[in-house]
């Protein structure tokens, strides 16, 4: 009988302990460790962002109602255009980054010129719309 007891009461114990231990709807966190001594170098990620070459919007205008066929898509109030398969830019105001990367790498519907269009022809159009478009 005694060590019925004594293994009854070793039960209580654990299970009280186990309890105790549960403690509620709590959520524990962990706490950070202390480190003594040099740590590994963390990698470091830098980005940059190319800067927008300067255009010319007197030379773009020329490119975008010219032969790139830029006004049978996009509604542009300065180059007289009212193409509705494109976004209407006059809305969209686009900035020149923006103008830059879907004349070079198109999106959607929109083809890519960056074979078609110089890198100077693209930051033309690129110039020529930031600076027209909404106004």
């Amino acid at each position: 009988m005694r060590r019925t007891t004594l293994a009854l009461v070793t039960l209580l114990a654990a299970v009280g302990v186990a309890v105790a231990g549960c403690g509620g709807e709590e959520e524990a966190s962990p706490s950070p460790q202390t480190v003594s001594g040099a740590t590994a170098p963390q990698p470091t990620t830098t980005t940059t962002t190319a800067p927008v070459p300067k255009g010319d919007p007197v030379a773009g205008k020329a490119v975008f109602t010219g032969s790139a066929g830029c006004t049978g898509c996009h509604t542009l109030k300065d180059a007289g255009s009212t193409g509705t398969v494109g976004p209407n830019l006059d809305q969209a105001m686009p900035p020149a980054s923006l103008v830059l990367d879907r004349v070079t790498n198109g999106k959607g519907v929109m083809p890519s010129f960056k074979g078609t269009l110089t890198p100077t022809q693209i930051a033309d159009v690129a110039a020529y719309v930031s600076s027209v478009a909404g106004k």
